[in-house]
Order: structure tokens, then sequence, then C-alpha cells
């Protein structure tokens, strides 16, 4: 699948420190040492929408966690999904009456302008489902083969000896770590986040869809081991994940919601496969942002979206100040006043790098780097800027090189180029 162009990242003096993210199974800060390769997985949409400002915020926080890491000196191997064929993707296409290829090609393509308007640097791999049905048929065939997985019959298949296929989470120690949820709350979840509890024939009731057989009116693949029929949800990202960057890998990321079923599912499923733990070494998680009162989701229809705004003149680093103007692991409600107040940094920090020199920017940089790699504090490097440009609107100054450097410096870290 076709990615987005990156932007280009300018270079500066010296390297930054290591990086130090909250990991979500060990609920602490941990400090990164993935050696000179980091390998970060991000899950992708699920395009049957636009981009709204939820994940807008999931994709920066990540562009900044990718840009840390290129500055403390790793290269980073970046591996994103897009998942192209999925229950909310089908349903809304029969809503609107559209195909659902259509629909998945379109919201992608969407996407990826909202991105490249973002100045998010590209996935190294960005794959769809349907691109990849021939490694997730691998997949699941290797855990029926070393009995991790099981086929449940399914009457209503359009093949009547056609089975769906579930991963057996009994077998696999650990199950529940990185959610910490009981049982109870496991259950609640997974059906209220695409699981089938009630399926009957299942060994346990949280096992995980690898393969469902193909319905009537279904979009289906063939195999000539599990018969027609197409991938769970979780079974995508583990297959990608493990071919792409192999395990464990340095970061699994993505917002909150996705901790329990999808990233615990993704992560047992990994281990499964390869008889291996762990998936990840860490787990960072974005949270929630709300608008009107409620968690922004397409099924609840409160979004803000990003192409909505771009439309509207909205300069997109303006966005993006105002995400990053909000630390990754607190949750918010977005406002207009949050939109006004980034517009206003924006425009102040731009008057005060136009300038023919500047304050010294001794020790800009350093801040920059030091809260970034603190736990993705991006509030305070925007402070630590914020200090410099008021400085530079106050009383000038005569240090030639200090607006360059500072220009360059947040558009490394920060993405934001101004």
């Amino acid at each position: 699948m076709r990615s987005w162009p990156s932007p280009f990242i300018p270079d500066v003096p010296g390297r930054g420190p290591a990086v130090r993210v909250h990991d979500t199974g060990r609920g602490e800060v941990v400090t990164l040492n993935p050696g000179p390769v980091a390998g970060l997985y991000v899950c992708g949409i699920t395009p049957y929408d636009a981009t709204h400002l939820g994940h807008a915020a999931t994709y920066v926080t990540f562009d900044v966690l990718g840009r840390a890491l290129r500055d403390a000196g790793h290269e980073v191997r970046y591996v994103q999904n897009v998942t192209d064929v999925d229950d909310p993707l089908l349903a809304r296409a029969v809503r609107d009456g559209v195909d659902w290829v259509h629909l998945a090609d379109r919201e992608t393509a969407l996407f990826r302008e909202d991105m490249t308007a973002l100045g998010v640097i590209a996935p190294d791999h960005y794959l769809g489902v349907t691109e990849s049905i021939d490694l997730i048929v691998a997949d699941v065939e290797a855990l029926l083969a070393n009995g991790m997985a099981y086929a449940v019959a399914a009457p209503d298949a359009s093949d009547p000896a056609g089975a769906d296929v579930y991963l057996d989470i009994s077998q696999r120690p650990g199950f529940g770590d990185l959610s910490g949820l009981t049982r109870a709350q496991m259950l609640t979840v997974f059906a209220e986040r695409g699981g089938d509890p009630e399926r009957e024939g299942k060994r346990d009731p949280l096992d995980p869809l690898l393969w469902r057989a193909e319905r009537a009116d279904e979009p289906s693949w063939g195999s000539a081991s599990l018969g027609a029929g197409r991938p769970g949800w979780h079974i995508e990202c583990t297959a990608l994940a493990v071919r792409y960057l192999g395990m464990p890998f340095t970061v699994q990321g993505g917002g909150s919601d996705l901790i329990f079923p999808h990233h615990e599912m993704s992560a047992v499923q990994g281990c499964a496969l390869t008889g291996t733990r762990p998936f990840a070494e860490v787990f960072v998680h974005q949270a929630m942002v709300a608008f009107e009162g409620e968690k922004m989701s397409k099924s609840k229809g409160n979004l803000v979206l990003v192409s909505t705004l771009r439309a509207a003149g909205v300069d997109p680093m303006a966005i993006r100040l105002a995400l990053l103007a909000r630390h990754y692991r607190t949750e918010w409600e977005w406002t207009h006043a949050d939109l006004h107040r980034a517009q206003q940094r924006l425009a102040g920090w731009r008057t005060a790098l136009s300038g023919n020199g500047g304050p010294s920017a001794q020790g800009v940089l350093a801040g920059i780097r030091e809260h970034v790699a603190d736990d993705l504090d991006t509030p305070g490097a925007l402070a630590v800027v914020d200090a410099w440009a008021s400085r530079a609107l106050e009383h000038g100054g005569s240090d030639l090189g200090a607006p360059g450097l500072v220009a360059r410096a947040i558009d490394r870290i920060l993405g934001i180029r101004v």
C-alpha cells in the first residue's frame, strides 16, 4: 500500500538523551534501550471515516517518539497497518450504499493527506489487510499446526463445511498482564469492542478470532487449508509486527482504547506463534481526546476532523501545536480555545524567528531534548520555546544564528515547521 511523503528532517548539533516512556504493562516510566535499530509498531486506522483529532493525537505522539529516538542516534523501523476489511467498514459501506473497497480507498487517501499536512514521518512499511492475506493465512496455519489454535464449525457459513478459527488463550501464560483487567472486566470490554464471548463452540469466551469463514454477502479470500474467509481483527497486527519487526520489537503503540482486547490479543498471538516472549518490550498508549463531553469516536459521531479544519483554512502546524500542548497520557477535551491558543503560539513563534538575529539559543535545544526524552513531555518542550520567543519579541537579540537553530530544533524534534 502506498504511504505518504515524509517531511525533511533537519540536522542539529549533538545528540538527544535516551528516551523514557510510560510502559502500560509495568505501570511505570522506563528507559528505552533498543540498540542501533528501534522497532515501532503503531496500529493504523479502520478507514470508514475521516481522521479525527483523537487519531491525529495518536499519530503525532508516536511521530514525536520516533523523532526523539532518531535524535538519540537510533534508526527507526516503523510499521503501521490499515484495517481495510473489517465489520465496522463493511457496515458503514452498507449504510451508505457504497462499495466497501471504494470507501476504504477513499478514506485511506484522506488519511494520507492529513498525515502529510501534519508533518508525520511515514512508516517504512504501510500495509493493508487485503494485501497481507497470504502472510496472515500462513500464521493462522502455523498456530493450528502447533496446537495453539482450533476450529469451530460455522453452520451459517457459505460453505456448510466452513469453520472459524480461534486462538486457545488457556495455553498462553501471561494473558491479561498488559491490561490488568479482571476476567469479568475483560468479558465486558471484549463484547463491547468487537469480541464474540457468546459464540458457541469456543473453548473460552475470550478466545480471539483468527479466521472467519465466508458468510453470504461478505468479502472473502480463498485458502486451501482454512477454506474461504477473511482474517479476524487482531491477527493482522500480530502477523505484520512479527514479519516486519521481529520479536521482541521496541514499542507497540496506539490509543488507550486498544489496550484490551486488541493489544492484549495481538501480543498473546505473537507469543503463541513464535514460542517466545515478550511481543514488544514496551507498550505505550495515547489517552483519549473528548469532544462535547464524550470520547471522540466514529461510533458516537462527535468528531472534529483534521480535513475539515484544513478545508476551513486552519494551518496544520497550529493543529499539531494544539495536540502537542497536551501530554499524551492525559485525557482532555477539545475546545475551540485549544486551537485559538495554538494559532497565537504559532504566530508568536514565527514572528520571533523572523528577526535578524535573536537572544542566545543556549539551552533551548537541550531543553527541548530533555523534555521530549522525559516521557514525551511536549508541553514542557513548548514552554522552552515560548520562553525564548518571549525574550526575542521583548528584547530582540544579536545572536544571528539563534533563530535558525531554534527553528531547526522544533522542526526536527517536535515536527513544527515555521
